[in-house]
């Protein structure tokens, strides 16, 4: 029995990885319709690539840094109980990988091939792993010191702060430090458009992401038996919360419309187990007016060129999402309960602070070592050269 309890665990979670492998495609599918034309099969590249060597990253130093485990043993001990180790390090891969995942929607059409894949692996190997292991098991004594605090532990079910909130920041720090695309701001200080290339491929990006969503969220259970149907409903109402705010507060921008549903599912991962689905439904619907009007400060007033607007989108929401599971969770607002709001702000300070941190480390040390953008000419080619000219003639290039 034992034996086939952990046979449909490993089923299970292999059915969720491959869900959320499944969300970079997504990934890179509303990166490929929002970047000009001429960026699109690099930014193909550029998310498969970053996945392999996430995967490499976290095999060998992240998994280990987060749970303590090492898969340097022989064959017949990765094997016990049905390989079930190595299927959770599959799962929580996909999720490590959509660190690299997110900041490359900021970061788009400037930034050098080569560096990037260096930062991708320093975040999945050491920056994303000891804020995954504080939160996910309990590591270096920070759960410990909330319970002490504030009763409870910092709860984060299913990633709004450790996968989206952290990869947000960091992309914020990486899109600060590269620069605006050239041509993207007059000297005057005013906004050149760069309108997406393709409504219908960021469109299938979001919704290959929602369908995802729900093995992102729903198999973050991990075993068969602590399924739940609520969070697969707070999920879908968050989803539908998002999408109605930003059609309303967006008025009926469809890049907006494509992004609500993804700033739902982003805020309600925290608190997906926890939440009565009005609350979620509330969640969702602030997460989408919050990415929508953030998205439009950035660019048009702060004048950051973060051009799928991740750190709204990630950063903004997913932080919402880690005090929003503090709020809607209570009991008295629906949930229910063993949450603290002061733990959750607490937590979710934590981990901007260390995105921050993490990322003017890795993407500072390599700007002053390596360079991080492209040149002018190459940013106007469309490729980085120093990889290939994947584009046949100067006229497609310059599309």
């Amino acid at each position: 029995m034992d034996k086939l309890q952990a046979g449909t665990d490993v089923l299970f979670l292999l059915i969720g990885a491959v869900m959320v492998l499944a969300m970079h495609a997504g990934f890179a599918f509303l990166e490929l319709g929002t970047v000009r034309a001429k960026n699109q099969v690099n930014a193909l590249v550029k998310i498969m690539v970053d996945f392999a060597v996430s995967t490499i990253a976290y095999f060998f130093i992240g998994f280990t840094i987060a749970y303590g485990i090492d898969f340097m043993a022989g064959a017949g001990q990765l094997a016990e109980r049905n390989g079930y180790d190595l299927v959770r390090f599959f799962f929580l891969l996909t999720f490590a990988a959509a660190i690299p995942a997110i900041v490359s929607g900021g970061i788009a059409e400037r930034a050098r091939f080569y560096p990037q894949a260096a930062a991708t692996f320093l975040l999945v190997a050491l920056v994303y792993p000891f804020f995954e292991g504080i939160v996910w098991n309990d590591r270096f004594g920070v759960q410990a010191w909330m319970v002490a605090t504030f009763g409870v532990k910092f709860h984060d079910f299913a990633g709004s702060v450790v996968v989206h909130a952290v990869g947000g920041w960091i992309g914020l720090v990486a899109v600060l430090l590269l620069g605006p695309r050239y041509g993207r701001y007059t000297k005057e200080g005013l906004l050149t458009a760069h309108p997406p290339s393709s409504i219908p491929f960021l469109a299938l990006g979001a919704w290959v992401l929602t369908v995802g969503w729900f093995g992102f969220n729903v198999m973050s259970a991990q075993k068969i038996v602590d399924v739940s149907g609520l969070v697969a409903v707070n999920s879908l109402m968050a989803m539908v919360g998002g999408i109605l705010a930003a059609l309303v507060v967006g008025r009926n921008d469809p890049g907006f419309v494509h992004n609500g549903p993804l700033a739902g599912l982003v805020a309600v991962c925290a608190g997906s187990d926890l939440m009565h689905p009005a609350g979620a439904l509330v969640t969702g619907a602030v997460a989408g007016a919050l990415f929508v009007w953030m998205f439009t400060v950035v660019q048009n007033r702060w004048k950051i060129d973060d051009v799928l607007g991740v750190w709204p989108l990630h950063g903004l929401c997913g932080a919402w999402g880690g005090v929003a599971a503090g709020l809607f969770g209570l009991e008295a607002m629906g949930g229910l309960g063993g949450v603290s709001l002061g733990a959750q702000v607490a937590g979710t300070g934590l981990g901007v602070a260390i995105a921050l941190a993490g990322g003017f480390a890795v993407y500072g040390a390599i700007k002053l070592v390596a360079g991080l953008r492209l040149g002018q000419e190459q940013e106007y080619d469309g490729a980085d050269l120093s990889i290939h000219k994947i584009t046949a003639t100067p006229e497609y290039n310059r599309r």
